[in-house]
């Protein structure tokens, strides 16, 4: 899966897709998609990171407390 880097405007791909998944990891691993050699893994903040399209990424992937509002009715 790719991502979008906000901060830079770089593709990302993503190696830990249950980190992407996991709102309890903040990171995730993954490598800039730039040229022809493949980039280095390295560690990415969730936060810094969005859909292609320049959508923000799910809140459920993110914010481990995103039912709290259902739970408390």
């Amino acid at each position: 899966m790719f991502l979008k880097h906000v901060a830079s405007g770089k593709m990302v791909e993503v190696l830990s897709l249950n980190d992407l998944f996991n709102p309890n990891h903040p990171q995730l691993v993954g490598r800039f998609n730039v040229g022809e050699d493949l980039q280095d893994p390295e560690k990415f903040d969730k936060a810094g990171l969005e859909f292609l399209s320049g959508e923000a990424l799910p809140r459920c992937w993110v914010d481990v407390h995103y039912r709290d509002d259902e739970l408390k009715r």
